[in-house]
């Protein structure tokens, strides 16, 4: 396996590292918080749109599907579900028929920054996630689920 694919299935790892203390005992009406534009439940949708997206790109048969979201439950699962997918695909010896590079600097890239809006998004809900130091943080290639480490140190 190339490096770049292994550090794209890093970035994947560190995607659902950073979802999971986004979400983690968030309040049950978080999903539905109206404070700055689209509702976490929207977002959530997206990002698992992006990673279907980019497992389309990866196969060589694009698709883009703006989802209408689920429940909260079923979003965040369907989320860690596409998430998984396509690290199971850079994980395989399936041939690539998209950059690596491509496939960061936009589906997951975008991802990585809808998992920051939603931090921020908690934060003007009232129930903040704690400070970490993510550079320290146990993430590993191919933990992609809801179920991670616990947190790194506070900062």
């Amino acid at each position: 396996m190339s490096d770049k694919r292994l550090l794209l299935r890093h970035a994947l790892a560190t995607l659902a590292y950073r979802t999971v203390r986004a979400l983690e005992n968030a309040p049950l009406d978080f999903a539905n918080f109206n404070g700055a534009g689209r509702h976490p439940a929207q977002i959530l949708a997206h990002m698992g749109d992006l990673l279907d997206w980019a497992l389309s790109l990866a196969r060589g048969n694009p698709v883009w599907h703006s989802s209408v979201p689920l429940s909260w439950h079923q979003e965040q699962q369907r989320f860690f579900d596409s998430l998984a997918a396509l690290d199971a695909f850079l994980a395989s010896s399936s041939p690539l028929y998209a950059p690596v590079d491509r496939l960061f600097q936009g589906p997951v890239a975008d991802a990585l920054t809808h998992a920051g809006q939603l931090a921020m998004l908690r934060r003007l809900a009232g129930s903040p996630t704690h400070g970490e130091d993510f550079y320290a943080a146990a993430v590993q290639i191919g933990q992609v689920g809801p179920i991670q480490p616990a947190p790194a140190k506070s900062l």
